[in-house]
């Protein structure tokens, strides 16, 4: 007799949570997946595939979708949040009364919440508590829906406090085409996840302004100067952002047509107002969310972040795509190195403490 592996429940029905179940269902493990919408639900489960947000891949028999909440997580050996983060503490709050003991929690979301200015592990703490952290993990790196629903091979990271949480995690998801790194650094690996997203605006934009390669990996490099300064004066580690959840990611999120963020830029650098660019990408635009916390964050940490700067007028206050890109090219003179022995300088001190 065959032996039925304990399920996994994801919290989520989009693109990414869709993706998983098919990793993870690939393995011959049970998914429940629970969708908020009964249509989505109800047309899953009939077509056998999510053609809302991940159609032409098709899902195994033993991925199962519901909008029964307590019924997903119930013995479940594994939970998974992959719904957009500005949802998260929702759907962790509806969820924690049902939560198995034991279950490993995994955290798929990348954002910051915007109210707080929390990365989503302290949202976690803010709901569940400090003693819960110890169970908590947070997947991140580059990683396309797309392209891992039909097993295209991929890297990522899963981080945790605990590094044995981190390392259940880790073999829960690694297969032969899906590899996973572990890293302690939570904070690192949150603020690379969240933050690219508001460099691969910025570099949509330039797309749709008809520049070329020598903007987009000048706003790729400098974004990722910025996205670490922040991180260094949030309590993260630099060298993360020189992994997959910061360069990794920020490259693929930065060049790909799967990306939302690069998308919804190219439409702004067009000519489409916010509006227009999101409703024509027709999923969560995430960048925009985390532009606004960021740019609060910048001022909190008083850190300097022109990209994030000229994102933020762009979006919000009516600047055009152009006067940000004459904005930063006319800033006054740096010295590059000089940043970059700065921030490893910091973060040895305050190793040492």
């Amino acid at each position: 007799m065959a032996v039925v592996k304990q399920k996994v429940a994801i919290l989520g029905a989009g693109s990414w949570a869709t993706a998983l179940a098919v990793l993870l269902a690939g393995k011959g493990i049970p998914v429940d997946m629970w969708s908020r919408r009964a249509d989505l639900a109800a047309q899953i489960n009939t077509e056998g595939q999510n053609s809302r947000y991940l159609p032409g891949v098709s899902l195994p028999q033993n991925v199962r979708v519901t909008t029964d909440l307590p019924a997903v997580v119930k013995n479940a050996r594994a939970v998974i949040f992959s719904v957009p983060s500005h949802a998260f503490r929702e759907v962790l709050r509806a969820s924690l009364p049902h939560l198995p003991a034991r279950a490993l929690l995994i955290n798929a979301a990348k954002g910051i919440e915007e109210d707080s200015l929390l990365t989503l592990s302290r949202v976690f703490v803010a709901e569940a508590g400090e003693e819960e952290t110890n169970r908590y993990v947070v997947l991140s790196g580059p990683s396309h829906a797309e392209e891992v629903g039909r097993g295209i091979p991929t890297a990522v990271v899963v981080a945790g406090r605990d590094m044995a949480a981190a390392e259940a995690a880790q073999d829960l998801f690694m297969t032969g085409n899906f590899r996973v790194y572990t890293n302690p650094d939570v904070a690192g690996v949150e603020l690379g996840g969240a933050l690219k997203n508001i460099i691969a605006l910025g570099t949509g934009i330039a797309d749709g302004l008809g520049f070329g390669d020598n903007t987009k990996a000048a706003l790729m490099t400098r974004g990722l100067a910025e996205i670490t300064r922040l991180g260094l004066a949030m309590g993260a580690n630099p060298l993360t952002f020189a992994g997959l959840a910061g360069v990794g990611d920020l490259i693929v999120t930065c060049t790909s047509m799967h990306s939302r963020n690069r998308r919804a830029g190219i439409e702004i650098g067009r000519g489409k107002s916010l509006s227009e660019a999101v409703a024509s990408v027709q999923m969560v635009v995430e960048g925009v969310r985390t532009t606004r916390a960021a740019y609060r964050l910048a001022a909190r940490y008083r850190v300097e972040m022109p990209i994030t700067e000229q994102m933020y007028r762009v979006l919000f206050e009516g600047l055009s795509p152009r006067e940000a890109v004459v904005n930063l090219m006319s800033r006054g003179r740096r010295r590059e190195m000089e940043e970059v022995a700065l921030a490893a300088a910091l973060w040895r001190e305050k190793t040492r403490k």
